[in-house]
């Protein structure tokens, strides 16, 4: 079963483009964790202090890796050093996928 992460991290918009281009060894750091999928952190080009996170985890045993690594908590002592104002975030167990588009081109929100 795959997990999704999704966050949100408002930090002072001044210090936005520093606090991602900081995070990239991090980022990278956990794309090679066994199980990591995809993580990514991008700027929200609407709300100049928001961060969005995602991430896909093979599994409950890779996120638990994960967030009892150093990658885990290194992240979370570098977005810190930017005075974080808000955050949230959400996990999700997915228990079924499929492409958004079928064999026509398109777009359907069914599991057919």
């Amino acid at each position: 079963m795959k997990i999704l992460i999704q966050a949100v991290i408002d930090i002072d918009p001044e210090a936005r483009g520093e606090a991602l281009a900081g995070a990239r060894g991090w980022i990278e750091g956990a794309l090679v964790q066994p199980g990591c999928l995809a993580y990514d952190w991008t700027a929200d080009p609407h709300v100049a202090t928001r961060i969005h996170v995602f991430e896909e985890w093979h599994g409950e045993a890779a996120l638990a890796a994960h967030l009892a690594g150093p990658q885990y908590r290194g992240m979370l002592g570098h977005i810190g050093a930017f005075g974080v104002r808000a955050s949230s975030s959400r996990k999700f167990a997915v228990s079924r996928e499929g492409p958004v588009y079928n064999s026509h081109g398109v777009a359907s929100a069914g599991f057919d």
